[in-house]
């Protein structure tokens, strides 16, 4: 059976190229709204985090229909700590539109998908989109794209993939960079007429690969998928297997089964061949599953998720202020909480450590896990992690390290900073090329090494530089990096912060804190330009006399604190330092909060 009424595809780009903002005109254009329908940007971002970052973190489904024919939609995130991702949901579709930012091209992130959508045999249409920024470069896009499929080993008929020109902010596309288009009609037959329906044994035995899974406090889980064989129908009674057999096949029933559309779910009573399903009711189904016809084990292989790169611990906060903040504060609720993240996150995984309060999160990495975090927090959560660790493998008695690609686009004068930078983390360059009036370089560089540089490459190149990265490799241990190159002030006394005892610790750094905050003995409250850490009293009140001194009763100037955001909290933190985290407050601390005690430990090393 062919399904000439269905398409099903894939956006796929980098990270900031305009995937979501394109499915949100081929909605518009295809009737999706009514007519006086109020209309937001970026409606597939429905995450609250989502909006607030401008960035897709979890893969979503849609539908549009164009000459009677649907077309489910996957909008998938562009950052590579959520690639994972992007791997699972390849597996429901028949061809992708890989989307090329006009003016910065393929990057790290474009290689990745690629990769994966050409090692699956999926059809690609190319589609060069912001043609209308005043720094595009078209001409060379195109044959970059095409140097990349080259690279990435793609066949005769992908190398000749169709490329269209598109302003997704505007709605128009063209099948040439000389052309204007006035919509988005030749994006749509396009996808009609390259990529191929799908096509199936409609009347073989059940088969449905589970490629994600929602969860809903009502239903439990509902697992999403794609129909590979036969049909299945709600009520109908199934099998659950595995391709790994990791677990024994056992018997579950899809209770509600519904189609795709185009801003909800439609319940439906049957779906057939190459239909985008999603069902609930099957207890303890997850992602990689085969739902079969009842009593018959046949189970699909499910692509390899690649592991996780960086771990983080997770604690009980124990600090002087626990349980001032949060609704969930033990390690039970904790640990229940990461576990149900697991549901839905196939690059997570999650191990006890040698304490039954704290729990190492594995993930894909900074980003990835600072995700997380902050979605825990904003539940209620208070929790303390530590600074993030890479992952080393040993392979032949050897230590092996991660390895991130690195691609830098700066204009040429602070080339000379990113390069001496770089050098200290030992990166490796792998190409140079002027892009316009701009440089951008690739290195090799060992995941630690990125740790923390993010903020300082943003202050050597005055905030114009832009950096990605992305996995690479496993490569052997590449020696020391460089630790952070400044120290902590670390709060004396545990009470409340004032003007005067700011005002003396403000010649020591810089200060993360303003007069009237909470602070408690071992707390970080600001950031020392010497690599070693100073104790300072910021409850320190002026000792009050009778006497009146020339001078005295001026007003003390505070300089304006250091506010940090979560990401940049992580970055801070040294191996002695944990994060507290909070639903109203971020706290770096010591790890051992109490001087004295620290002290001790340091004078004896």
């Amino acid at each position: 059976m062919i399904r000439n009424d269905l398409r099903n595809i894939a956006i796929v780009a980098h990270v900031d190229h305009g995937k979501t903002t394109l499915v949100d005109q081929m909605l518009k254009q295809t009737g999706a709204y009514r007519e006086n329908q109020v209309i937001k940007d970026r409606v597939m971002d429905s995450n609250t985090l989502e909006r607030e970052r401008g960035i897709t973190i979890v893969a979503k489904n849609t539908s549009i229909w164009f000459k009677n024919t649907k077309i489910n939609i996957i909008d998938t995130p562009g950052h590579a700590d959520f690639g994972g991702e992007v791997e699972r949901v390849l597996k429901m579709v028949d061809g992708v539109i890989l989307l090329v930012d006009a003016a910065e091209g393929p990057m790290p992130q474009t290689r990745f998908v690629t990769q994966k959508a050409l090692d699956l045999g999926l059809k690609i249409i190319v589609v060069v989109n912001k043609i209308d920024r005043p720094d595009s470069r078209i001409d060379e896009i195109s044959d970059e794209v095409l140097e990349l499929l080259l690279d990435l080993d793609a066949n005769e008929e992908q190398l000749e993939s169709p490329i269209l020109f598109c302003s997704g902010r505007s709605g128009t596309c063209s099948l040439s960079k000389d052309e204007e288009g006035s919509d988005l009609m030749p994006l749509f037959n396009t996808i009609i007429d390259y990529i191929d329906p799908p096509s199936g044994d409609e009347n073989g035995s059940t088969q449905v690969l589970v490629s994600a899974i929602d969860y809903n406090d009502y239903v439990g889980r509902i697992a999403i998928g794609k129909v590979e064989r036969g049909t299945v129908k709600q009520g109908q009674e199934v099998t659950v297997c595995d391709y790994h057999n990791q677990k024994e096949p056992y018997k579950g029933k899809v209770v509600n089964l519904y189609q795709i559309g185009s801003f909800e779910r439609t319940p439906t009573k049957k779906a057939l061949v190459g239909d985008i399903v999603c069902f609930s009711g099957i207890e303890n189904i997850t992602i990689g599953d085969t739902i079969c016809k009842l009593f018959e084990v046949d189970p699909l292989p499910f692509v390899k998720i690649s592991e996780p790169t960086v771990e983080m611990t997770f604690a009980v906060n124990d600090s002087p202020f626990a349980g001032r903040e949060g609704k969930f504060v033990t390690s039970r609720q904790i640990n229940e909480r990461l576990n149900k993240e697991l549901l839905k996150d196939v690059s997570l995984k999650v191990s006890n450590s040698d304490s039954s309060e704290k729990f190492n999160v594995l993930g894909r990495g900074e980003m990835h896990l600072s995700i997380l975090i902050e979605t825990m927090r904003r539940e209620g959560f208070e929790l303390s992690v530590s600074t993030p660790r890479v992952l080393f493998k040993e392979i032949d008695n050897k230590v092996y390290e991660p390895i991130e690609r690195i691609t830098i686009d700066v204009p040429e004068e602070f080339l000379g900073s990113v390069m001496e930078k770089m050098g200290l983390r030992k990166a490796e360059m792998t190409s140079m090329s002027p892009k316009g009036s701009r440089i951008r370089v690739e290195f090799l560089i060992p995941s630690r090494g990125l740790f923390g540089y993010r903020n300082e490459f943003l202050t050597d190149t005055k905030g114009e530089g832009i950096m990605n990265s992305m996995f690479d490799s496993y490569q052997p241990y590449k020696g020391t990096v460089p630790k952070r190159a400044t120290g902590s002030l670390i709060s004396f006394e545990t009470g409340e912060a004032v003007t005067y005892g700011l005002y003396n610790a403000q010649e020591r750094g810089t200060l993360f804190i303003s007069p009237g905050t909470p602070v408690y003995e071992g707390m970080v409250v600001g950031c020392s330009p010497k690599q070693d850490d100073l104790v300072v009293n910021v409850c320190k009140k002026k000792h009050v006399t009778n006497m009146r001194a020339s001078g005295s009763d001026e007003a003390l100037r505070l300089t304006h604190p250091r506010k940090m955001s979560l990401e940049e909290s992580l970055e801070f933190l040294a191996e002695d330092e944990l994060l507290e985290v909070t639903p109203k407050s971020l706290r770096i601390r010591k790890a051992i909060l109490s001087n004295q005690q620290r002290a001790k430990k340091n004078f004896k090393k």
